[in-house]
């Protein structure tokens, strides 16, 4: 565990280093990519969430793709498409942006949801189908998708079958004075992230894969998952409530942050510290909420507060 946790921290001291002042940021992430699912990043223009998104793929060793989305972006555009060879007489895939280990899908709710629905199937089987014929995507992959809040112009909400297939969404954040200052100091230095060395190789990856993946869970803890994602269906502040995907999803971030502070087991505290990345932005305000300016964030937080923990002897291995 020793050297796994040097090289994890090596990663984490990178990342921080050119993504600035946003370590919890950077940790989902990496809880999300361990845990082997996708993350959602909603905020403003210009907060540093393709500087992220690069840094990651860099420091990882990794391939990295960016789909720039727009109203006339195409499905082909995503998942590639056949090309006729004239000179062979046949057709030839050509790959398209998303054939990438980590895939930067920038502003997608700008796109029409033809579009959007073409990353589905990269997203939940790691294949693309063109002319009926799959192909698998390189692995490890992710896909890091950004998106304008939805009350900026030429948005296109994504739906929530889609928004289900995230298993986070994340908000990046106005950096502090301190923090802006100092990214201001390493822009005229001339600072760029092509600077960033890889620390990790896709080796490294799969075998910390593997290691989330053998991650005690205890039925304790097991059920204490159950509860909090039952109590959203049910709580009158929501209409809608988490998917039994949520739950997998729930339980493997859970895994992975157990996984990131050293523990071969999970806590209760580590579903909690997954609770608001992985639920809320599955989860739809009862129009009560609405009116009271609530956020999907604040009634979570209550809801899982009232959900009975399991005694530490129920979930210690």
């Amino acid at each position: 565990m020793g050297t796994k946790t040097g090289a994890l921290d090596a990663f984490r001291e990178q990342m921080n280093d050119y993504f600035v002042g946003k370590g919890d940021t950077v940790d989902n992430v990496l809880c999300c990519f361990l845990a082997g699912g996708h993350v959602l990043l909603e905020d403003v223009p210009g907060v540093g969430k393709t500087t992220l998104a690069r840094t990651f793929a860099g420091s990882l060793g990794l391939s990295f793709g960016r789909i720039q989305f727009t109203p006339d972006t195409m499905p082909g555009d995503v998942t590639g498409m056949s090309v006729y060879d004239m000179k062979k007489g046949e057709f030839n895939y050509r790959p398209g942006g998303v054939m990438k280990n980590i895939v930067l899908a920038d502003e997608l709710n700008r796109t029409s949801p033809k579009t959007q629905s073409a990353l589905l199937e990269a997203m939940a089987e790691s294949q693309v189908t063109v002319d009926g014929q799959a192909y698998q995507l390189p692995q490890p992959f992710m896909v890091i998708a950004t998106q304008n809040p939805i009350n900026f112009s030429g948005t296109y909400p994504l739906p929530e079958a889609q928004l289900d297939r995230f298993m986070m969404r994340l908000s990046v954040g106005y950096p502090s004075a301190e923090e802006e200052l100092r990214l201001a100091r390493d822009n005229m230095s001339g600072r760029k992230i092509e600077d960033v060395k890889a620390v990790l190789n896709a080796e490294d990856v799969t075998g910390f894969r593997e290691e989330v993946s053998k991650i005690h869970v205890s039925d304790g803890v097991l059920g204490y998952v159950q509860q909090i994602v039952a109590a959203t269906r049910t709580d009158s502040g929501f209409s809608l409530g988490a998917s039994p995907r949520a739950l997998l999803h729930l339980l493997q971030a859970s895994r992975a942050k157990a996984f990131l502070e050293g523990r071969s087991f999970v806590k209760p505290d580590d579903v909690k510290k997954m609770a608001v990345p992985v639920l809320s932005h599955r989860l739809i305000l009862s129009t009560q909420m609405r009116l009271q300016k609530k956020t999907s964030k604040d009634v979570l937080e209550a809801l899982v507060l009232k959900v009975n923990i399991p005694m530490e002897a129920d979930y210690e291995k």
